[in-house]
């Protein structure tokens, strides 16, 4: 069995998309976890007409750490709220990670964006599957074996941005890293680029990842990059109401 642990925080436009998504797969042993981190939409509520197990979530890297504790399954997939799993993907998925004899893995993502976001990443794509042997790169899909993410204590709670990178190279210490550029790739949103500036976002990005290569984790804010609750009070006119953290 996969379980497939997604985080969530006001997710009702995008959420219902992915889990139709999972829904139409040819593959069907799998189990769907939400960790939600306060939600106040009708997020939950779509959560329970999929038939997914919900749990308490926090911030996305807690969120994925709490429902890697109740999973089942012997094979972990993180994937964010605003994506899509094309066709066949997850047998696919499974079916290169078990060929290539991987303890974990990432893959390529696209956003739904304009050409010049699909380019770039298609750019950052090419050079994660280049150097996948040297120093692990990951999307914000992540798939990986259960002992492997307990071994390495999970997501680090204290990285403020590239948590997902941070968490792969910390697995590939322990295991086999590869990024699967033959299975098909994910689309995302451009949700933050749309919001925040694609100008400001790409720069974060480009600094960051200077920053990791030299220096390691980045557990201080020097980037200033919003938090998941920072994000939502930003695209609601800074009027997020206070809500209760526990489901």
């Amino acid at each position: 069995m996969i379980s497939i642990i997604i985080p969530t925080l006001n997710e009702e436009n995008y959420l219902p998309q992915l889990l139709e998504s999972i829904k139409r797969q040819d593959f069907t042993d799998y189990e769907i976890i939400i960790a939600d981190g306060g939600s106040f939409d009708a997020t939950l509520e779509i959560a329970k007409r999929f038939a997914c197990r919900v749990i308490g979530g926090g911030l996305p890297a807690q969120g994925r750490n709490e429902g890697a504790k109740i999973a089942k399954g012997d094979l972990l997939l993180f994937v964010d709220a605003d994506s899509t799993l094309p066709p066949n993907f997850l047998s696919q998925l499974i079916g290169e990670f078990k060929k290539r004899k991987l303890d974990l893995a990432s893959l390529p993502v696209y956003p739904q964006g304009n050409i010049i976001d699909k380019f770039l990443y298609w750019i950052y794509n090419t050079w994660a599957n280049l150097t996948q042997r040297i120093l692990a790169h990951a999307t914000q899909t992540i798939l990986i074996k259960r002992e492997i993410h307990q071994k390495i204590g999970g997501f680090d709670l204290d990285v403020k941005i590239g948590e997902d990178h941070a968490y792969a190279r910390a697995g590939a210490k322990v295991g086999r890293f590869g990024f699967l550029n033959k299975v098909p790739a994910l689309l995302t949103s451009a949700r933050r680029f749309e919001c925040e500036g694609r100008l400001r976002i790409y720069t974060t990005y480009i600094l960051a990842g200077f920053y990791m290569f030299f220096l390691g984790k980045i557990k201080a804010d020097i980037f200033k990059y919003y938090s998941q609750e920072k994000r939502l009070k930003k695209w609601n006119n800074n009027k997020l109401p206070k809500v209760d953290k526990k489901v």
